[in-house]
């Protein structure tokens, strides 16, 4: 009996390795195809350069939606099209300025309004600042916020090694900021730039009004964390005044499009792998790295599947989504329709994080399956691509886990570069390095080849 289940591990085993070995010899064409063959980096260059900044509802944006569905068409989806959603239109609606005012003179400040906030209207805003380190601070000196401007100087916590978590505990002065000071009487904010980084570029991002907080609406603005250190320590010694004008409205919502790309399953057309990026991007840059990489490397994949004659098992969809900064539309809308249509989505990859060097994946899975993921790691050792760790996805592909419990994916790029140019003038083109890009998509493709191969 012993003798019997000996063999019968060692035939396991031995299966198992001539599998991985077969595995490890195509996804080695996979990175030649890309790495020799590749279009990601010009594709990006095309998207930044010649369409530039992407906010939903611009010019950028359709012409964007038209050069994804005429890319995705020339690097062999079986099918494209453009999935219709309404999306928000905010719009700056001219230039940002800032000056402060105090005893010794005058100071032009850095700053930009944030996204979806109301403008000053042309007479702006000039009121005493009030500085304000964080929410229970803010609750302390309630009493002396009427009629001022507050200043949000909550700073990036340096000992996360992982930025993402920086980003995540300080976000919320961005987005609850400017109804939490509402609330009190003031009458607009300054918040500090989202990011590590040691320039003064401002980094603008979604703010909401939430009304159960207060339904005064202010008008809001970020500033770059030089400046922001100036006016921080400047307010130690003394008051100051500070006046801005910006221009931020809403018009009606128009229509958007996520950009599909599609090959069909030879085997279960009916169930659907997802992979994609966000087309949509902010005003004040290119959108490079906040999405422009997410998307190329979306197509690249793609291109690189037909390129080596793959023929899926799955149906694989090429997702360019719209409206992810500023409502989310786009992903709301693809599981809205698949809803539906009543498909069956098993596993969905976003690629949101910049396209900086690979470093692996997060994971949204039943334990029972990560342990199946976590037998496929050796593959992406060569790639750099190996840290599989629990929880991951993206704004995007989420509601397909809410609502079909579909496994989810988010590639994870080193990111201590990440937010030195997240929403910032500086997230261009030039930022990108070409062979981060590349080996991004091709960790992005192995994976999606596994579970194409092996299923979930």
């Amino acid at each position: 009996m012993r003798k019997l289940v000996f063999v019968i591990i060692s035939f396991f085993n031995t299966a198992m390795l001539f599998a991985q070995n077969d595995d490890s010899i195509f996804i080695r064409r996979i990175a030649d195809e890309i790495l020799v063959n590749g279009k990601a980096y010009e594709n990006l260059r095309y998207l930044t350069k010649q369409i530039g900044g992407r906010l939903a509802g611009s010019p950028q944006m359709v012409k964007a939606e038209q050069w994804g569905l005429k890319v995705m068409m020339g690097s062999g989806a079986d099918k494209s099209w453009l999935q219709e959603c309404m999306v928000p239109h905010w719009v700056r609606g001219g230039q940002d300025q800032a000056r402060a005012d105090y005893r010794k003179g005058k100071k032009t400040l850095d700053i930009v309004a944030l996204g979806n906030s109301m403008g000053t209207g042309t007479k702006g805003v000039r009121a005493e600042v009030i500085e304000i380190t964080t929410f229970e601070d803010l609750e302390m000196k309630q009493d002396k916020i009427k009629g001022k401007i507050v200043f949000y100087n909550y700073k990036f916590n340096p000992k996360f090694i992982k930025t993402f978590l920086s980003y995540g505990d300080a976000v919320p002065y961005r987005g609850q900021g400017a109804s939490r000071a509402a609330k009190y009487g003031a009458v607009a904010v300054i918040v500090r730039s989202m990011t590590h980084s040691t320039d003064n570029n401002p980094h603008t991002g979604a703010m909401n009004y939430i009304d159960s907080i207060s339904n005064r609406r202010i008008p809001a603005v970020a500033i770059g964390l030089r400046d922001a250190d100036w006016l921080s320590n400047l307010l130690q010694k003394e008051s100051v005044h500070v006046f801005f004008t910006t221009n931020g409205h809403f018009l009606p919502d128009t229509v958007g499009h996520n950009v599909i790309g599609e090959l069909t399953g030879s085997q279960f057309p009916d169930q659907v792998i997802t992979v994609g990026g966000h087309l949509d991007s902010w005003d004040v840059a290119e959108g490079a790295h906040d999405d422009g990489t997410g998307c190329v490397q979306t197509i690249e994949i793609l291109k690189t599947f037909k390129s080596l004659h793959y023929t899926p098992k799955h149906t694989i969809r090429f997702v360019l989504f719209a409206n992810e900064e500023n409502g989310s539309r786009g992903g709301d809308k693809y599981t809205e329709e698949a809803k539906i249509k009543r498909e069956k989505h098993i596993f969905a990859l976003e690629s949101d994080a910049g396209g900086f060097t690979p470093r692996g994946f997060g994971f949204t899975i039943p334990d029972s399956l990560f342990q199946k993921v976590l037998s496929w790691k050796e593959l992406f050792f060569p790639y750099g691509g190996s840290e599989f760790t629990r929880g991951g996805g993206g704004s995007d592909i989420g509601p397909l886990n809410r609502t079909f419990g579909t496994t989810l994916a988010g590639l994870s790029p080193d990111s201590q570069r990440y937010f030195d140019l997240h929403h910032a003038r500086n997230d261009v083109f030039e930022s990108v390095n070409k062979r981060e890009l590349e080996l991004g998509a091709i960790n992005m493709a192995a994976l999606v080849y596994l579970v194409d191969k092996y299923g979930l």
